[in-house]
């Protein structure tokens, strides 16, 4: 006897011929993120993935909270393996269970057989197990509509599996197996749940950080690579890029009209993003931004932003409200950082009256004084590389 992790992949079901593709890349990144913790045999059957450890000795809580935030697992579940004989399993759902099944009411079990050779129907199986559940807690009634425990046993071809209640897992699909992307990550709410979300969606990510010291100080950076290690702990490890943008706020204040430095200042960002990704193969840039919530989220401001931008810009707050991002944020545990107050250079020479209805003449006109590809150039070739794991 020996406890397993069980794991259903949900959506990769549904990728019919490619689904042992999806399901390789997700075992891998199973893999990267348990392997501190011990060795582990990993089985592939039934649209199941087993987690099996070799030794005694590893610590299953642990396994359980990492495995429960590896994007592609739609649902996961603590199980204890036993030989398929139903004396045994009679004996050890009471016990394997315990902590369950004390403080609950009501249970029902469910059988899953399998292995068709095996003597008793799923309704059998079901039935003594029961019995045996009830005799060892006599508190419990059997509620087949809405129990609160439901108790599986599944009769595999080698092995039986008991298990309480399924846990969520992370969901979306395995990291890597939609390609690269780049998110412009700030220190605010926004940008790290949509990095979060993006790489739900199976994507690497790599992440550009702007930092305009002295107007921004360190622990700003630091900040920056704190939430980007809460997010790591879903997607794996992450590249971040942190590009000095002093020089260009300053060339943007000293050259440019004040209502347009946030709309200048976002299309250099999109330029050096682009530029970054590029040199990285990575096919498309990710912002926080939400529509309306700021001048620059302006309809026509995304669009002269965009305008400068070399690849697709994923947005996947465009539509959502502070509070729906909020909710997501304090679920994946950034929350409490973005809100301290160390300031990033989006807050640097912020104008007064900021354009909210640009056109990009207007901003390609304001921008002929700036020496563009040298600032650009400059800021690519003195970035800082970092990589902040899980």
């Amino acid at each position: 006897m020996k406890e397993i992790i069980l794991i259903k992949n949900g959506e990769l079901a549904l990728k019919g011929l490619n689904r042992a593709t999806f399901e390789d890349v997700l075992i891998k990144n199973i893999r990267k993120r348990i392997k501190p913790l011990g060795e582990f045999e990993y089985r592939k059957e039934q649209s199941t993935v087993s987690v099996v450890p070799i030794s005694d000795d590893i610590d299953m809580d642990e396994v359980s909270k990492r495995v429960g935030r590896v994007f592609g697992i739609a649902r996961y579940s603590r199980a204890l393996q036993v030989s398929k004989c139903m004396d045994e399993i009679k004996a050890n759902a009471p016990k394997y269970l315990e902590n369950q099944l004390r403080f609950a009411r009501t249970f029902k079990v469910e059988a899953k057989r399998s292995d068709k050779k095996f003597p008793l129907t799923s309704p059998e199986i079901s039935a003594e197990v029961g019995g045996a559940i009830l005799s060892a807690f006599p508190n419990l009634k059997v509620d087949v509509r809405n129990p609160e425990i439901i108790v599986t046993v599944e009769i595999r071809e080698k092995f039986a599996f008991i298990r309480g209640n399924q846990l969520v897992g992370a969901g979306g699909l395995p990291t890597g197996t939609s390609g690269k992307a780049t998110v412009l990550i700030s220190g605010g709410i926004d940008s790290p749940v949509a990095a979060f979300m993006m790489a739900k969606r199976g994507l690497t990510l790599n992440a550009v950080h702007f930092a305009s010291p002295p107007y921004t100080s360190p622990q700003s950076e630091d900040k920056v690579h704190r939430l980007l290690k809460q997010v790591a702990a879903y997607s794996g490890s992450i590249t971040l890029f942190t590009v000095g943008f002093t020089e260009i706020q300053e060339a943007i204040r000293d050259n440019c009209p004040e209502d347009m430095f946030t709309l200048i200042m976002r299309r250099f960002m999109m330029r050096i993003a682009s530029a970054i990704a590029e040199k990285e193969d990575s096919k498309a840039l990710i912002t926080g931004e939400s529509l309306g919530q700021v001048a620059s989220q302006t309809l026509p401001a995304i669009a002269c932003t965009d305008a400068v931008a070399s690849m697709p810009v994923f947005r996947p707050l465009i539509g959502n409200d502070k509070n729906e991002i909020i909710t997501v944020s304090r679920r994946i545990e950034t929350f409490d950082i973005s809100i301290e107050p160390f300031e990033d250079c989006c807050t640097v020479f912020t104008p007064k009256h900021p354009k909210t209805k640009p056109t990009l003449q207007m901003l390609e006109e304001a921008e002929k004084s700036l020496d563009i590809d040298a600032l650009v150039s400059s800021a690519v070739e003195n970035t800082k590389v970092t990589v902040v794991r899980f």
